[in-house]
């Protein structure tokens, strides 16, 4: 075991591309992260509020399960259980066989990777297509993804622009528009032509039976949209009670993974497409697959299951930021799904101590895991419960340390110091006093140099004893008076801060300020016009771009005389539907409304219906979305509450144009989805 690990761990630290990527990735997404939470008035109340709900989730996990699939099935869903792996693996291959299916396209899904879908459905005939770029990209490598959020993380551009001139014929460059291009155009006809969709689920809603998934480049759309059969995996705990929770993780779960306020794309499943809508998945099944999930719930490791997977501690972890994820690896070298800090207690939680526990000593333990941590999981914790040897099959009974024999020993010796304040007191003093001692004659060297054979670690330094303990030098403080004018000034700035509350709520006018900025920071372009001016703004931007066509919603949902004024200027209206995909997937233009906006993330609302085709806004590479001022919310929260969300087929918010930064960290806008989109808010 140690020699297969510490030999990944060597070979990744000597490899210096790995190291350079994963610094670039660590930088940019630690600083992203941290700007995108300054827009936040209260963050830590917000994972605090966020760590409870995940707590109650769990708490009763089978209840929220029923409750999500009562609504589900009631919604048109087909809902399958998996106890474990081979389960769900069964499940895909029946459906597949159902439908005679022989191509599979598949957004991102961890859950797939845990039960290793792609290799048993190839097993079994069926071309599986990854359509994430990064997943792509490791796909074609014959690896698996080596971050949760950036598969592709280890890759330079030089190793990418290699592999898409051996695999795509491209030839070889390193540009990386020109390789998302190429991308691009290749997995176009694999969503044009695939049988099925798979994609995995980042939230079930239970009180409605909704199915949340969040992305960027417009894949996670097409697979749920395009074919005819979508299949969602899911993991039973990714589930949150309402709407309103829904809305508070996703204020904080693409804030911690891309540093976004709101993912590009969240769309909103219900149900399978109705007899009078244009489009989406005639057949939609969602596997809730467990896999070892619940057997951890009675466990000590059981707060590893308030996971929502933003890869935050990954980029926060100095371990991982060094040794990248293919070097955690079990016992007998099998590449962990799952990698650092949450992965070194989900891997073992789930797969098995044996295998899997030495991971968790690929930990400093510093806690920026846990300060990373949307939800406030206590990970620093959880990794030292797997060090003592918790598992699921001894958590019930008094565990079998792995602990080295000298450190057992010092933690035996200070667990009977701190049996008692008395003993406890001595302990400190004795130790107060040999730090003395320990200062005189290494000439202040404020650390106690230890040696590897101690047990403490490989040659870790040991923090100098203080001469006086806390409580003393405290006591000493009250006793000059030091505290009182503290808590008097703290008391002070208390009752400062509570007497100038922000209690006004924002104007119409700040609001749509807000919306407008928004909606140019996230690299839209933002309009605002009457009605009359409608026709001129949308000509202008079609003939700037040389467009005689363009997909469009029907009359009923925009302004009265709109697409009869663009026929009278020669511009065919192509009305997409299910069977004319192929030729509505060519049009480089679509015109939609929108039923809502929100100003905090400049996103807005589209929902599936009779006369609204979600492909208009997905298919073309420029999408023109037009708003009514009235329509536009501060909050996320008041969007999704909204009763028109619940009931229709399928909703999605639009955050910006389409965007990936798969290859060396680089924003590259346009994948799968537009790369321009044109917001015209309207009196």
């Amino acid at each position: 075991m140690a020699d297969i690990f510490h030999a990944r761990i060597k070979a990744s630290i000597a490899d210096a591309n790995l190291q350079s990527a994963l610094d670039a990735n660590a930088i940019k997404r630690i600083k992203v992260r941290q700007v995108a939470f300054e827009s936040l008035e209260n963050p830590q109340a917000l994972r605090t509020r966020a760590h409870q709900v995940r707590s109650d989730v769990i708490e009763e996990l089978d209840r929220y399960i029923d409750e999500f699939a009562s609504h589900a099935i009631a919604n048109g869903i087909r809902v399958h259980r998996a106890m474990d792996a081979n389960e769900a693996i069964k499940i895909v291959l029946e459906i597949a066989s159902q439908h005679d299916a022989k191509l599979i396209a598949k957004s991102k899904t961890m859950v797939s990777e845990e039960i290793g879908l792609n290799h048993a459905l190839e097993n079994h005939g069926l071309q599986v297509i990854e359509t994430d770029l990064g997943e792509y990209i490791v796909q074609l490598r014959g690896e698996p993804p080596s971050h949760i959020i950036t598969p592709a993380v280890h890759l330079r551009r030089q190793d990418v622009g290699k592999l898409f001139e051996e695999k795509l014929g491209l030839p070889y460059t390193e540009d990386i528009s020109v390789m998302t291009n190429a991308a691009r155009r290749t997995l176009r006809q694999v969503f044009l032509e695939a049988d099925i969709g798979v994609s995995g689920v980042n939230f079930g809603v239970a009180d409605t039976g909704t199915l949340c998934i969040v992305t960027n480049e417009g894949n996670g759309r097409m697979v749920t949209t395009l074919p005819r059969t979508h299949i969602a995996l899911m993991g039973v705990e990714r589930i949150v009670p309402s709407m309103n929770d829904l809305s508070l993780m996703l204020s904080l779960l693409p804030r911690s993974a891309t540093g976004q306020k709101l993912t590009v794309y969240t769309t909103l499943t219900n149900s399978p497409r109705r007899l009078d809508d244009p489009d989406g998945s005639q057949e939609r099944h969602v596997i809730l697959v467990d896999n070892g999930r619940k057997a951890v719930l009675g466990t000590e490791l059981r707060e590893i299951l308030y996971c929502i997977r933003c890869g935050a501690c990954l980029n926060a972890c100095p371990v991982f930021r060094e040794i990248g994820g293919y070097a955690y690896v079990s016992k007998e070298g099998e590449g962990s799904s799952y990698s650092g800090p949450m992965g070194s207690v989900i891997s073992p939680a789930l797969f098995g101590h044996s295998e899997y526990g030495h991971l968790a000593r690929a930990s400093s333990l510093c806690g920026a895991c846990k300060e990373a941590c949307p939800v406030d999981i206590d990970l620093p914790k959880l990794l030292l419960r797997i060090r003592a040897g918790f598992g699921v099959d001894q958590a019930r009974n008094k565990p079998k340390s792995n602990a080295p024999r000298l450190l057992k020993m010092g933690l035996g010796f200070f667990t009977m110091a701190a049996s008692t304040p008395t003993l406890f007191a001595i302990a400190q003093k004795l130790a107060g006093i040999f730090g003395s001692i320990y200062t005189l004659f290494s000439k202040g060297d404020p650390w106690i140099r230890l040696p590897a054979f101690s047990g403490w670690g490989y040659s870790k330094d040991f923090p100098r004893p203080a001469s006086k303990s806390f409580r003393s030098r405290h006591i000493h403080q009250i006793n000059k008076g030091d505290s009182q004018e503290g808590i008097a000034s703290l008391g002070n700035a208390t009752s400062d801060s509570l007497s100038n509350p922000e209690t006004l709520s924002p104007t119409r006018v700040d609001i749509l300020k807000m919306f407008s900025e928004e909606v140019e920071a996230i690299g839209a372009k933002y309009y605002s016009c009457s009605p009359d001016h409608v026709l001129e703004t949308i000509l202008d931007l079609l003939r700037e771009h040389g467009n005689q066509e363009i997909l469009a919603w029907d009359d009923h949902y925009l302004p009265d005389g709109l697409l009869e004024g663009l026929r009278n200027a020669g511009i065919q209206i192509v009305y997409p539907r299910s069977d004319t995909i192929l030729t509505s997937s060519r049009i480089k233009a679509g015109l939609t409304g929108a039923s809502a906006a929100v100003a905090e993330t400049g996103s807005i609302l589209l929902l599936e219906g009779p006369g609204q085709p979600l492909t208009a806004s997905l298919l073309p590479e420029m999408h023109i979305a037009l708003v009514w001022k009235k329509d536009v919310y501060k909050s996320l929260s008041q969007v999704l509450e909204m009763e028109a969300v619940k009931i229709a087929p399928a909703a999605v918010l639009i955050t910006g144009p389409s965007r990936t930064a798969d290859i060396e960290m680089t924003l590259t806008i346009g994948v799968h989805g537009p790369g321009e989109l044109h917001i015209i808010c309207m009196e």
